[in-house]
């Protein structure tokens, strides 16, 4: 038997999957881990699967993808009428969740360009065009308050 085979202690399995203990314990308290069989002396043992999960888990985090899409994901797997084109559908709805998260991103740092345009950066804090954009209570059209310009102008 290789050390591949051997069964994975919680810190064990941590340390591999490059997660913290506690996430492994979040994880098994979230069904995304089955309830692993125990040692003799009370040792959680987890298999080679349970490292595979673990890191098919942080991949699809890395991605983008919740904890809980990640759940309909695994759950996916073990249905057998899953086919390929309802994953991609999957992939495709995140990807567009990322174009819309990226075109928020660009608005909020073309407001922000604007509203540092608006401030030298020198003198007292009193009249700050930036802060008073904050403070402002003053609608605009994004439904925000503040006193900058909305974002597609």
């Amino acid at each position: 038997m290789n050390r591949e085979d051997q069964p994975l202690t919680r810190g064990e399995l941590a340390k591999r999957g490059g997660v913290n203990i506690e996430t492994i314990r979040y994880y098994e308290r979230r069904g995304l881990l089955p309830k692993p069989p125990r040692s003799a002396a009370g040792y959680r043992l987890f298999s080679l699967d349970d490292y595979r999960r673990v890191r098919f888990i942080k991949r699809a985090q890395e991605l983008g993808f919740s904890l809980k899409e990640i759940e309909e994901l695994l759950a996916l797997q073990n249905e057998p009428h899953t086919t390929r084109a309802v994953v991609r559908k999957r992939a495709e709805a995140k990807i567009a969740d990322i174009e819309k998260k990226l075109c928020d991103l660009q608005a909020m740092k073309e407001s922000l360009e604007r509203l540092t345009a608006t401030c030298s950066g020198r003198g007292s804090l009193c009249g700050c065009p930036i802060l008073e954009s904050f403070d402002s209570t003053k609608e605009n059209h994004n439904g925000s308050k503040g006193k900058g310009k909305k974002a597609s102008d």
